[in-house]
């Protein structure tokens, strides 16, 4: 009890701690901020470290059988790492990965500067991405207002930065700003659909030394990973991943650039998991900093980006009508309560499964019966899973499905749908559109899979730019302070994000809405026990 006790009075005074130190700050619409101020008002939050099973690394290669389809036994090989299968590709892409069967590893190309320092599709594409990454600007007005206060000082400035993240218009910003602030950026895409080819060759077009394009095959992922990292003259100080690809990588390939790596951004629940079992291993030999949960990421991207995408995703994949079907939605967490609110809008008969009680009760006070899946597969028309887990939907669940089902992931990872269990002989693939199988039972049932049980809305559609800037927001401000950081502030573990650089993040966005702050009083803020600047909830806090 005492250890408890102990736990909880340090929780307190980490909070009150990062109250003091951003007394200086303000959140309120007309605030400024140099950099300087920035970092010194930064604290670190260690972060906690709940219990989790051990996930081990994947290993560096994998295969996926072959699959029969209406052409015959040929080959639609799409075997990636685990974490690289949290799929997504973009819809939005003007050229598909199909319309130039050349590898661009095969092809030698030299942007409008003379450098052949990149690897995509076609470099001819830049003009139609810069168009892409323009659009997404205009609704990411906060991380451009980031870029804008921070240009002038250079925060970044020495900063080679390689990243692993999804390569599109809205990441491109992201990249460009970090690139505006001073860092020398090398990037590549996280898994194998999520990139906008014309988006590629823009960056590449500027200087960034972009290694990605859509439909690369598993050998393809690593080779452009390890261009990233292993280039002559040229050594990362500082990592942006997510899922985890790239700091694994990094970490078996070269241990010694490992060691002097300053920072490791990561902002994916399996990116996350992998560092805390670094750090419990005592592996982890630098400072790391966990977006995944922080709450500007949980709350808007988890949330309100499924809210919207989910419906994007199936209705540009399946012309689905959503009114009376009979849904289930595996997992309430924050990506389940956005997928749930907007099938019930349409509608939809909504049932949840879970295996939390808590989050079960907010399921049943939210209007919606949990059930167990074996209950009701028979009847479902469609099946989302959110959790994150492995084997949620089965072989046999899947068997038990009625003819026209559809089943997809909004989950990170693809391991939710057993879709390897598809891959046998008796068993007919057929593509009828892109990302959509339709999986042939021996009787003539078809069960419609979704971007091959990979992430949903960043497959087959888009997310919305307004959400993605909230967590790009964040992580240039965790690369800033990382880099910056005297030595000593932290050490080699995983930490989370102060709550007052949350507000901070939230309240660049408020202008968007031309929403105005209530200011407390210094009566209110002393009632309260509160700093009139934030942070105005204690790190315990659950919104």
């Amino acid at each position: 009890m005492s250890d408890v006790s102990g736990e909880a009075s340090k929780e307190v005074k980490e909070s009150e701690n990062v109250a003091e130190k951003y007394s200086a700050m303000t959140v309120s619409k007309n605030s400024e901020m140099n950099m300087a101020e920035l970092s010194s008002a930064f604290s670190a939050v260690p972060a906690h470290k709940p219990v989790k099973k051990q996930i081990q690394f994947v290993e560096d290669k994998q295969e996926f059988s072959r699959f029969p389809t209406k052409a015959g036994r040929r080959s639609l090989s799409r075997s990636i790492s685990q974490s690289s299968t949290d799929s997504y590709g973009s819809a939005a892409s003007y050229t598909d990965s199909s319309d130039d069967e050349t590898s661009p590893r095969d092809k030698t190309q030299v942007n409008s500067k003379g450098s052949s320092d990149f690897c995509v599709k076609s470099i001819k594409q830049a003009e139609f991405g810069r168009r892409e990454i323009e659009i997404a600007e205009q609704d990411m007005s906060a991380l451009i207002s980031l870029r804008k206060r921070a240009q002038s000082e250079k925060p970044l400035a020495g900063a080679k930065i390689v990243g692993c993240t999804h390569i599109t218009a809205q990441t491109a910003v992201l990249i460009e700003t970090l690139a505006a602030l001073g860092a020398q950026c090398r990037w590549t895409a996280c898994n194998i659909y999520s990139t906008q080819n014309e988006v590629a060759a823009a960056l590449s077009e500027t200087g960034v030394a972009v290694f990605a394009w859509k439909g690369e095959s598993e050998d393809d992922f690593w080779w452009c990973i390890d261009r990233c990292v292993n280039t002559e003259g040229w050594q990362p100080n500082m990592i942006l991943d997510d899922g985890g690809d790239l700091t694994h990588w990094v970490y078996k390939k070269y241990p010694n650039v490992f060691k002097k790596i300053r920072g490791i951004v990561e902002e994916s629940v399996t990116g996350v998991h992998r560092l805390y079992q670094l750090s419990k291993a005592g592996k982890l030999s630098v400072p790391a900093m966990n977006v995944n949960d922080s709450v500007t990421k949980q709350k808007f991207d988890n949330l309100y980006c499924c809210r919207e995408s989910i419906l994007d995703g199936l209705k540009r994949t399946t012309d689905v009508m959503f009114g009376g079907k009979q849904v289930v939605v595996c997992g309430y967490g924050e990506v389940g309560k956005g997928c749930c609110a907007a099938l019930k809008a349409l509608g939809s008969v909504v049932c949840i499964t879970e295996i939390d009680p808590i989050c079960a009760l907010q399921a049943c006070m939210d209007g919606f019966r949990v059930v167990k899946l074996n209950e009701v597969i028979r009847q479902v028309d469609v099946i989302i899973t959110c959790t994150g887990n492995k084997n949620v939907v089965t072989r046999d669940q899947l068997d038990r499905m009625k003819n026209g089902s559809i089943v997809c992931n909004m989950g990170h990872s693809n391991t939710e749908i057993d879709v390897a269990s598809l891959r046998t002989p008796e068993l007919t693939w057929e593509r009828v559109r892109s990302q959509v199988d339709h999986v042939i039972w021996p009787d003539g049932k078809r069960v419609i899979l979704l971007a091959e049980g990979r992430l949903l809305n960043l497959s087959c559609s888009t997310v919305p730019t307004f959400v993605l800037s909230i967590t790009a927001t964040t992580q240039a401000l965790a690369l800033i302070e990382l880099y910056n950081a005297p030595e000593g502030r932290y050490k080699q573990d995983v930490y989370l994000l102060p709550k007052k650089m949350d507000e901070y993040v939230a309240s660049l966005h408020l202008t968007t809405f031309d929403a105005h702050l209530t200011e407390l009083s210094d009566d209110q803020a002393k009632y309260l026990g509160l700093n009139k600047n934030g942070p105005f909830k204690p790190n315990y806090y659950r919104y």
